[in-house]
């Protein structure tokens, strides 16, 4: 595991075939800044580029996940009358997330509010502490959500919902996130991070470009009408059965072991 200063306002490490991304500003309940969402894109270039690293972790430091954007800078950019900026600088980011290769896992505890919220959207799997809050605060301060949060929040947990929960401001629990599909697993606090990190471990242990490719088609295929995503996912089914892994895993299952995928 290799070590990144405490100062920085994300630690990147890396975990065998894990990539770490932990938000690192507990004082500001790790709110995101630019400095942040750069450091969020250069370690998913580092780790798209490494031939080991098989899935991404976003965690944070302290009591908290994030609690949105970093008003501070908000009001700076809103100064130089280039808040436009701010928002499309974030929103590029967060498509990168999601667009990566890779799969993205969240592990929240304590708030998860607006752009955290916004964050975790944009991850594939997600992992919420016991007494994780889930949240969209943008109408309780006058803001509108900028970083994907009103197209991806319906697509996930439905249009009504998605709505009640951008005019009302409220919170919800772990237990309804996981009842509306926002998150996947529930875990008791203290066991968050060994739970994520154990499932990003299983990860690792299945067929890199399978689950690359799998990932891909979701993604691709919602965009299409049904036709055309069923016709899309013959053809890569198709063209991945050239694939080195799978020769593998056929190998594997008629000798009666367990894949050794590259």
């Amino acid at each position: 595991m290799s070590a990144s200063s405490e100062e920085l306002a994300v630690i990147i490490t890396e975990r065998d075939s894990v990539g770490v991304i932990e938000l690192n500003r507990a004082d500001k309940f790790n709110c995101l800044s630019s400095a942040v969402h750069d450091s969020i894109e250069a370690a998913i270039d580092r780790f798209e580029a490494s031939d080991h690293i098989r899935s991404v972790l976003i965690c944070a430091t302290g009591k908290h996940f994030c609690t949105g954007a970093d008003l501070d800078e908000v009001q700076a950019y809103r100064a130089n009358d280039n808040f436009g900026e701010f928002i499309e600088h974030g929103h590029r980011v967060l498509l990168r997330l999601e667009r990566s290769a890779l799969p993205v896992v969240a592990a929240v505890r304590g708030l998860c509010l607006a752009g955290g919220l916004e964050l975790v959207l944009a991850c594939d799997v997600v992992f919420a502490a016991e007494g994780a809050r889930f949240g969209d605060q943008h109408a309780q301060y006058g803001l509108v959500p900028g970083w994907g949060g009103s197209q991806r929040l319906p697509r996930v947990v439905g249009q009504r919902r998605a709505l009640d929960l951008m005019f009302s401001a409220r919170w919800i629990d772990a237990s309804a996130a996981l009842n509306w599909g926002l998150a996947n697993y529930v875990v008791a606090d203290a066991e968050l991070h060994s739970e994520a990190l154990e499932y990003c471990h299983t990860l690792g242990r299945r067929s890199r470009g399978g689950i690359m490719t799998m990932k891909r088609l979701v993604h691709d295929g919602i965009q299409l009408s049904i036709d055309e995503a069923l016709a899309l996912e013959v053809a890569v089914a198709g063209q991945a059965m050239a694939a080195p892994d799978v020769s593998e895993g056929l190998s594997a299952f008629a000798e009666k072991r367990d894949p050794d995928f590259e």
